[in-house]
């Protein structure tokens, strides 16, 4: 008899996957970074346990402020803090970040190019607990603001490069956050860059073009491709803005299809930017683009919803073998 699911926890791990996993990368590097540099802060907005935050906090104490459950407070304290020469890294869930502190990052941080750090936990759809805390549409709303630094890493490695990267950046910068158990997929000897894809993939059948853990979905898929004699690319986008517009515009010359993966609605996010992005190349290709739905989630067990919503990896297989049945 089958067990019933039920949602887990806010911060509850969901069960581990195949891969070897680093626990709290973002809290890691920030201690790192904290031990080396005495300008580094963090801030929280009553999230410290849910954006792996503490390690900092029990580290440095007296550079940890949990400013409660206020976003906007949370942004203009590390708006401050940065024009004294400090180097705030605030974290909050990406959906109260992008909604409720909108206008608060587009002027508050942007329009004045401060160096603050937005940390967002939860980002897309990675909780159970619906509309209320999946931050669904949130890079699409972050790349909306100029000189707004927009990130979404794939694995553990890539978040503790990224946060090592961005803390060395001066300018403003929104980063999603994945936490607790985060696997390892990429190759650590691989650098990040601001602003750089990543070709991790060849492929000429269909070329996967994603960004955060679709990643590790588009890898797997490619793999699966593979048995069934598909040859698969894929190209990682960390960086949403600013978006590497030429890899991708190469990367995509050089397939039949192009599968964009995100995890985020599809309308305003890597879909759209990688159709633009194209477009303004004139690369013409037929382009399919794996995202969730313009709908608000309801809640459950996230790998069940994410399977319903059309974001796991069998998705994905599909995209590219229907792709090369269309070519």
């Amino acid at each position: 008899m089958n067990q019933p699911q039920f949602t887990k926890a806010m911060g509850q791990d969901e069960g581990a996957g195949p891969r070897r996993t680093i626990d709290a990368p973002f809290g890691a590097a920030l201690v790192e970074l904290g031990a080396k540099r005495r300008e580094i802060v963090g801030l929280t907005a009553d999230l410290g346990k849910y954006t792996d935050i503490l390690p900092f906090r029990d580290a440095f104490p007296d550079r940890f402020m949990n400013v409660g459950m206020a976003e906007q407070n949370l942004v203009g304290i590390a708006a401050g803090l940065a024009r004294t020469g400090y180097v705030p890294f605030a974290t909050t869930y990406g959906v109260f970040a992008s909604r409720r502190a909108l206008d608060f990052i587009a002027i508050g941080l942007a329009h004045s190019r401060l160096n603050v750090k937005i940390m967002a936990g939860l980002p897309g759809l990675t909780t159970g607990y619906g509309g209320t805390h999946q931050a669904i549409e949130d890079t699409g709303l972050m790349c909306l603001i100029p000189d707004l630094v927009v990130i979404d890493p794939c694995d553990a490695v890539e978040t503790m490069a990224a946060t090592r990267a961005i803390a060395d950046y001066h300018g403003p910068v929104y980063m999603r956050l994945p936490r607790g158990k985060v696997p390892v997929v990429l190759d650590p000897a691989q650098p990040f860059q601001i602003g750089k894809a990543r070709l991790l993939a060849s492929g000429t059948d269909v070329g996967f073009i994603s960004t955060g853990f679709m990643t590790e979905r588009a890898l797997d898929a490619a793999a699966e491709l593979a048995k069934r004699g598909i040859s698969a690319g894929v190209l990682h986008v960390p960086t949403l803005k600013p978006l590497d517009t030429d890899a991708i515009a190469d990367f995509a010359a050089r397939v039949k299809r192009v599968v964009t993966a995100e995890n985020h609605v599809t309308r305003g996010g890597l879909g759209t930017m990688v159709a633009e992005a194209l477009f303004d190349a004139d690369v013409v290709k037929p382009l399919t683009r794996i995202g969730l739905p313009d709908k608000f989630i309801e809640c459950g067990v996230v790998s069940s919803l994410q399977d319903r919503y059309g974001i796991s990896t069998r998705h994905l297989v599909e995209a590219g073998a229907q792709a090369t049945r269309r070519s």
